[in-house]
Order: structure tokens, then C-alpha cells, then sequence
């Protein structure tokens, strides 16, 4: 039997759109059905000290590993079967849609302009942003004696970075890099002047590195923490808020910061209120 030209063609539209199905394409991952299969994989951030850090024997700690880990089990997937995933800040959208993670929790604030393409759970940490200079540094204060042709630098894809060229870049030279780590060593040899993320984050870099830096002036941001997850997965997001409300209740909130963050000197904060939208 011979087939007309049309149906020919719809057959192989649909033969196509089946491979790119197949192949992966911009599959969406839904935490609660992953959960339900025994597995989570989560993208966390490998080289900050105290929240998410990849450790020499290659186990991860840190404030953001442990909420990942709890929020993980109270979706009844144990610790054992965690996947963890480096997640890079200019990356953190890109694996979500991709489907190449579940969620996220790499100090990932929540901004409108983010949440076009994902959705949060959360706050679970309320920071702001500030500076991190070496320790003998005089001049640095606070983001108002950046100008002078001070450099800064910052990570690309980050809140910190943005807000950066949006109110300070008149008289700054600002460098962005792939991750803190980098410019922690570039501010360690005298390639830039200051490092600017949110006070939390430079905290643990000035812990890991005692005498060599510190972390100056007041914060001059609000940045709540969120864990990203896929846009609509209206679901796994309700399941994450109690999740967080669990761990915040319970103390198992408290103890995870003062046995993460809390080691740096790092004063434990209020604790956040979840958003429910």
C-alpha cells in the first residue's frame, strides 16, 4: 500500500520528535517522581567553604549540602543515593531545564528574572552582599570606595556581579570569573583588589585562610537562598517548603549552620520565613 505525501511527512515529524524525546532535548525533571524512583540528583556548588565544598576524599560538606541532604531524606530518599553535581552560578538555570538535575541549592538567590525560567522553594538563608579584601587592606570600606579604578572581582551569571555593573561600574573594574575560588586567588596575589558575593560565602573563604583576609563593611543587599527546581512543578515545590519548615523547626536548621558557617565566626541570622506562591 502506498502512502500519500502528507501522511508520509507526519510520520516522520513524529519519528523525529520521538528521537529528540529520546535524546533528552529540554526535558524538565520532576523531583517528586525522581524521589519516587529511590534517586535524587542535586547541583550543588563545589568550592565554597561552608556551604558546598568538595572535599579531598571526595565526600561534599557544607550549610547548602546539608539542607540538600535533609530536604533529600524528608523526600524519602536517604543520603547514600544523592547524586551531587557541581552547579556553576551561570549554569544553575541551564541544568534545571535540561533536565540534568533536580534541584539546586548552591547559594542561589531568588530574583524575579530567575524565576522566568525556574521556580523556587525557599528562602532557607537570608545573606547579603559585601566585600572581601586582604587583611591589611586600609582603603577598602565598603562599596563606596570601590571608585578610583578599584578592582573587583566577582563570578559571571551571579546577583553580585550584576549588581555590581548596575550601581557601582562608573568607577570600578570589574572581573568576572567562572567561580569564587578564582577570584579569591586572584585577590591572594594582587590581580584585583576585593572580592564581592554575599557575606556568608566570603566569610567562609576568610575562615579557610586565617590572617590572610577579611570581609569589610556593612551588607548592602538582601539575598534569599532558594533551591531551584524545574518552572511548574508545583508538587515538588509544596513538598520542598515543608521540607525546609521541617528542618527550621526541628533545630536541625540551627545545628547545620552552627556546625557548617558557624565555625567562620559567622553570627547565626533570623531564621527565614518560606514563601508559598
Amino acid at each position: 500500500m502506498k502512502l500519500s505525501r502528507s501522511i508520509r511527512l507526519g510520520i516522520g515529524a513524529v519519528a523525529v520528535a520521538v528521537v529528540a524525546t529520546a535524546c533528552g532535548g529540554d526535558e524538565t525533571r520532576s523531583v517528586s517522581q525522581s524521589a519516587e524512583n529511590g534517586t535524587l540528583t542535586v547541583g550543588i556548588k563545589f568550592d565554597q567553604p561552608g556551604l558546598g565544598l568538595r572535599n579531598p576524599d571526595g565526600s561534599f560538606s557544607g550549610f547548602d549540602v546539608e539542607v540538600a541532604k535533609y530536604v533529600a531524606e524528608q523526600l524519602g530518599v536517604p543520603e547514600e543515593n544523592i547524586e551531587f553535581k557541581e552547579a556553576p552560578s551561570a549554569q544553575r538555570e541551564t541544568l534545571i531545564q535540561n533536565g540534568e538535575v533536580d534541584y539546586v541549592v548552591a547559594t542561589y538567590s531568588i530574583t524575579d528574572s530567575r524565576k522566568e525560567k525556574v521556580d523556587f522553594a525557599g528562602p532557607y538563608f537570608v545573606a547579603g552582599q559585601s566585600l572581601l579584601v586582604r587583611a591589611d587592606d586600609t582603603e577598602i570600606t565598603g562599596p563606596d570606595s570601590l571608585s578610583g579604578g578599584k578592582r573587583l572581582c566577582s563570578v559571571a551569571g551571579s546577583t553580585p556581579a550584576q549588581n555590581v555593573k548596575d550601581n557601582y561600574a562608573q568607577d570600578v573594574q570589574l572581573q568576572e570569573f567562572d567561580t569564587y575560588s578564582l577570584c579569591v586567588e586572584a585577590l591572594r596575589n594582587g590581580a584585583v583588589d576585593a572580592v564581592t558575593t554575599d557575606d556568608i560565602i566570603l566569610a567562609g573563604y576568610a575562615a579557610q585562610s586565617p590572617g590572610d583576609f577579611k570581609v569589610v563593611g556593612e551588607p548592602f543587599t538582601t539575598e534569599r537562598y532558594g533551591i531551584g527546581l524545574a518552572k511548574g512543578d508545583d508538587e515538588s515545590r509544596n513538598a520542598i517548603n515543608d521540607a525546609i519548615d521541617e528542618m527550621i523547626a526541628s533545630g536541625a536548621w540551627e545545628t547545620a549552620f552552627q556546625e557548617t558557617v558557624g565555625v567562620s565566626g559567622y553570627e547565626l541570622p533570623e531564621q527565614p520565613t518560606v514563601d508559598r506562591y
